[in-house]
């Protein structure tokens, strides 16, 4: 099964080059460096001092200090990650993120795009999963969206090199399921045309209009969006500020955890359950960018600003990536490299500090149904069961967890990589 990315990292696609994930990461180290030096100060960002506007982001149990020892396991690996796999997916952006600009200029992007993709994917410097994001396929902008298409994908085949593995691309602001199927038709002709393999490419849709959420009808919409894509789409992303701004949200109310986003994640969770379909979060729009930037001298007041705006910026990242983790979704989307630091410490956490009941919860539940396979109530422990199992799986993918700390579970690498908590009940019966 293909790892799901913690997140997305979103760039416009003038700005992309064949190194940019590489760049990310030194920025973002930098950043670490500068404000997060030593596990106490990270410690610090990820604890209770939250700023007044999110203090009730973090759920009770998330909003105590860390523990140092999980502080020091958190610290380490936020930087073996920016070194080592500093972007996990990134999205090369001809939408929001690339702005009003000319026929010309957008056609220019397209193919210094996907030539930029060729030369990083010949020095390995692309990270493990890439897309694109086109215009929507409004009557308005429909046929630039299917040019820029076919340019990057063009541009990208005549390289020789192919398509890097798991290549999608984002539809944004549908409105029904005919844009979607416009778009599953021209791949499918573009992938003839171009000698690609059928169904190379893959669809992901962004759910950020009213109607891609719920249907005239009143039925949840997504399902058919899915169905129209034709066995493309790979995920599915919430996009909150567009959705809570178009049902008249005010500017200053529309964030993640707004209660509308709350209800459409538990949508989309609800209407994609077992589909192997994936889910990926929307963005924090609050950015840590310091006020007093760019100077040559700075002031210890100046200094002192800049830190604390870096900080509350990342307590607030932190706070919805936690959000996030809570309610199942364990991919959402990044903005600026300093939220690097703010995403991982976020994930690794979530993690190590549920390590240790989580380990002996599944231990308990495995060995006592191994003892009574099949006999007395022994499967009515099998969802949680399954979602301990997830739990370190989706660790184990994200690098928060090694394998030492997995088998801390009572299971086998063979059994965690069955996936199934009944698999692993039945192996161990037989």
């Amino acid at each position: 099964m293909e790892k799901q990315p913690v997140h997305t990292v979103v760039g416009g696609a003038h700005l992309f080059r064949r190194d940019t994930a590489v760049k990310l990461g030194r920025i973002a180290a930098r950043y670490l460096d500068r404000y997060a030096a030593d596990p106490a100060s990270l410690a610090d960002v990820l604890g209770n001092r939250l700023p007044p506007e999110t203090a009730g982001a973090l759920p009770p149990e998330t909003a105590g200090a860390l523990a140092p020892e999980t502080a020091e396991a958190v610290h380490r690996r936020v930087r073996a990650k920016l070194e080592r796999e500093p972007v996990e997916s990134f999205l090369i952006d001809f939408e929001d993120g690339f702005g009003a600009r000319s026929e010309a200029e957008e056609d220019e992007a397209a193919t210094g795009a996907a030539a930029e993709v060729a030369a990083g994917a010949a020095a390995g410097s692309l990270p493990p999963s890439l897309g694109i994001r086109i215009k929507s396929l409004s009557e308005a902008t429909g046929g630039r969206a299917l040019r820029t298409l076919e340019l990057f994908l063009a541009g990208l085949a005549g390289t020789g090199g192919g398509l890097p593995d798991g290549f999608t691309v984002l539809l944004p602001k549908i409105v029904d399921a005919g844009q979607v199927e416009r778009l599953a038709a021209a791949l499918d002709r573009l992938e003839a045309t171009l000698g690609l393999p059928e169904k190379r490419v893959g669809i992901d849709l962004m759910i950020e209009t009213p109607q891609s959420l719920v249907a005239p009808d009143g039925r949840i919409a997504v399902p058919g969006l899915v169905a129209a894509a034709g066995g493309r789409c790979r995920t599915v992303h919430l996009g909150a500020y567009d959705l809570t701004g178009g049902v008249a949200v005010a500017a200053e109310a529309q964030t993640l955890g707004h209660p509308l986003c709350d209800m459409a994640r538990q949508l989309l969770q609800l209407s994609l359950g077992g589909s192997g379909v994936r889910l990926a979060d929307g963005a924090t729009n609050v950015l840590p960018v310091e006020p007093h930037r760019g100077k040559t001298e700075i002031s210890p007041a100046e200094r002192a600003e800049n830190t604390a705006v870096v900080h509350d910026a990342w307590r607030l990242h932190c706070a919805d990536v936690r959000r996030s983790l809570n309610q199942g979704f364990y991919q959402s989307w990044d903005l600026h490299p300093a939220q690097l630091v703010s995403r991982y410490a976020a994930v690794f956490s979530f993690f190590l500090e549920g390590l240790d009941a989580a380990a002996s919860r599944l231990d308990r539940f495995v060995t006592a149904a191994g003892q009574a396979v099949l006999t007395g109530s022994v499967f009515d422990d099998e969802a949680s069961g399954q979602g301990l199992l997830n739990f370190f799986l989706r660790g184990l993918a994200s690098g928060a967890l090694t394998a030492e700390e997995a088998a801390r579970s009572g299971l086998t690498p063979a059994e965690l990589e069955t996936r199934s908590f009944r698999a692993i009940l039945e192996g161990r019966g037989g």
